[in-house]
């Protein structure tokens, strides 16, 4: 199976999401210079994302990775967020970034933002690759951003549908027919 021929349209090229990850970590090693700050990589979806970006970022970082999902095998959220894998380290008293592949409904953030706060996280930011506003539910806000995205159902680059598509170098719009 040819995952290339069931996308629409290729809206970012590897090349565009590369220029992203530079700019964001430098902004990142800039702002977190002299610090250690703890990267949490919200599974599965942001690990290409994660891996392409902390490679910019010459400063020290320690990362972590918890296993979330209100989607299931949807193309919607459910708005339910359950947390399969919690993280092995502790965040207290750590400057917390939030690396994550698309910020949608920010549902998820939300609750793990609340969920830090119980566990006394110095601070928490969130640093996405796609930011897709026009679904959003709660007052989450990326504070790294790098690159907005129109109201489509995207894949590739850690991003999937039913698990299909993560390996690919970009991100496209997938055609309809295929998840409808």
């Amino acid at each position: 199976m040819n995952l290339n021929e069931d996308i629409q349209e290729v809206l970012f090229t590897a090349e565009t999401i590369a220029a992203a990850n530079r700019r964001l970590g430098r902004q990142i090693a800039q702002d977190y210079a002299g610090k250690e700050p703890l990267f949490v990589c919200i599974l599965k979806g942001a690990i290409v994302f994660l891996t392409d970006l902390m490679r910019e970022i010459p400063e020290a970082i320690d990362i972590d990775f918890m296993d979330v999902s209100s989607y299931g095998g949807s193309t919607k959220s459910s708005g339910e967020v359950r947390i399969l894998k919690d993280l092995d380290l502790s965040v207290k008293d750590r400057d917390v970034l939030f690396v994550e592949d698309v910020v949608d409904t920010g549902n998820t953030l939300y609750e793990l933002m609340k969920l830090f706060a119980t566990r006394q996280a110095r601070s928490m930011k969130i640093v996405s690759l796609i930011d897709k506003p026009v679904h959003r539910h709660q007052a989450v806000k990326a504070d790294y951003i790098g690159l907005s995205c129109p109201d489509e159902f995207i894949v590739g680059y850690g991003m999937d549908y039913q698990d299909k598509y993560r390996n690919l170098p970009y991100i496209g719009i997938l055609k309809p027919e295929v998840y409808m």
